[in-house]
């Protein structure tokens, strides 16, 4: 399971996950009518994901209410960390070539606006993992709510190497 990366040099992703600390989680399956990831062409769509842990989320609520700016961080990390085990799941960190766009939505109290750096835990992660690879495009939404109470939802596409 240790097959490079396209791109930037040959990273290894299951390397460097492991020298960060981290392992895949099980996917988190889905929580109504679709599926955790799906691949058209050469790329790979991720649905949102929460930040679960063992099936829990750590931290419910409103980023900037219930949950701080710095947890909310955590848990788009936790997020990301989900993404990669739909990919995993579903083609194998091996054959990422790019992470293209990330979408991260957070449940934000009123007046919050840092959702941006909220988001830049799954952004970072990717980063780490992939590093130059790991840069994309992105958008940080604040919202009213999200399923199960989460504070942080995270959606991404990646593009598989050729």
């Amino acid at each position: 399971m240790t097959t490079p990366i396209a791109g930037d040099g040959g990273v290894d992703a299951y390397a460097k996950l492991a020298e960060l600390g981290l392992t895949l989680p099980t996917v988190v399956p889905p929580l109504a009518s679709y599926v955790p990831a799906v691949q058209s062409g050469n790329y790979v769509y991720v649905s949102g994901q929460l930040p679960l842990v063992e099936g829990k989320l750590p931290y419910e609520g409103k980023v900037g209410a219930e949950v701080t700016p710095e947890q909310g961080t955590e848990l788009a990390r936790y997020c990301a960390l989900n993404a990669l085990a739909a990919v995993e799941a579903l083609v194998g960190l091996g054959r990422v070539g790019k992470i293209v766009k990330l979408t991260g939505f957070v449940a934000s109290a009123p007046g919050f606006t840092g959702q941006p750096a909220v988001v830049n835990g799954a952004s970072n992660l990717f980063g780490e993992v992939f590093g130059e690879q790991g840069r994309h495009a992105r958008s940080a939404v604040g919202v009213a709510e999200l399923p199960l109470n989460a504070p942080v939802e995270v959606e991404v596409i990646v593009e598989l190497a050729e």
